[in-house]
């Protein structure tokens, strides 16, 4: 991961404070976590700070959920620096496109939805088009890889891209609209492009079946059916085959297998061998 530092003080604001409906949020989520814990709401404060700024979290942002929840301002920094879903420099206030960069985003066309966003935003990543509308950056998995290649805008994905389509929703955020959401080549979720091959039963997705009990009718047809496969009597099994009599007692037994010539030449060279040699006994020993 690369290093990610705040905003340089000439970008940043004077002061941050929470909205009244904001601050009335916060103070509801804070109340939900137990007493001593109230710190483990930095997150969805520093979300909804975020949100409030038009996408990005300042210094000030941060030292004001940092008053909120009695935590020390380096405390928050570690939080807002570690998570990339925390912008640290200013974005495009009508979209900051995320392109993801993963390596089956990329087998699937990332890099010409990179060149796209350098010519329609700006050439360098983290950069603010001319009307400081829109931005892009480069990012990791975004968890969509069977839809690939894909971005994110915020908490929306637009995936199954082309150069071209991308260009088109670039425009549409540029124009204050909200291009249509998802897949962008026809398919519902991540269904093979080629269409589906299981489910297909219309009855299964047109509210047909819903508050009927057609569900629970098959299941009691297959529990009855399985319940009268069960009472069947069951066939005869059939006799046991012989078991192979013995070898009758003029066969002859196995032969071993031959030893390997590695073995016997081992073997021969330990006959071979001189006896070793007995010290005699020291000096001054006689035997008994």
């Amino acid at each position: 991961m690369s290093v990610r530092r705040l905003a340089p003080k000439e970008l940043q604001p004077e002061s941050f404070a929470f909205t009244a409906e904001n601050l009335a949020w916060a103070e509801k989520t804070i109340a939900k976590y137990p007493a001593g814990r109230q710190a483990s709401a930095v997150i969805p404060l520093l979300m909804r700070a975020q949100e409030q700024a038009e996408g990005w979290v300042s210094e000030p942002a941060m030292r004001y959920v940092g008053e909120m929840l009695g935590m020390p301002p380096i405390r928050v920094y570690e939080i807002a620096t570690f998570y990339t879903q925390f912008q640290l420099l200013p974005v495009g206030k009508k979209a900051h496109i995320q392109v993801c960069g993963t390596t089956p985003c990329m087998l699937k066309g990332a890099g010409d939805l990179m060149k796209v966003c350098k010519k329609k935003i700006h050439p360098e990543p983290f950069h603010l088009n001319e009307s400081g509308t829109l931005s892009w950056e480069e990012v990791e998995c975004a968890g969509a890889c069977v839809n690939a290649p894909m971005v994110q805008v915020v908490d929306e994905v637009f995936e199954d891209l082309t150069p071209e389509i991308l260009e088109g929703i670039i425009d549409a955020f540029a124009r204050g609209e909200k291009p249509a959401v998802g897949p962008q080549n026809g398919r519902k979720s991540s269904e093979p492009v080629t269409g589906l091959r299981v489910l297909t039963s219309p009855e299964l997705y047109d509210g047909s079946m819903v508050g009927k009990g057609a569900g629970l009718a098959a299941a009691r047809e297959a529990i009855a059916a399985r319940e009268a496969a069960a009472a069947q009597p069951k066939p005869a099994e059939p006799a046991a085959a012989a078991a192979p009599s013995a070898p009758p007692k003029s066969d002859p037994a196995p032969a071993k297998p031959p030893a390997a010539e590695a073995v016997k030449a081992a073997g021969n060279a330990d006959s071979e061998k001189p006896s070793k040699p007995v010290a005699p006994p020291p000096a001054g020993e006689k035997g008994n």
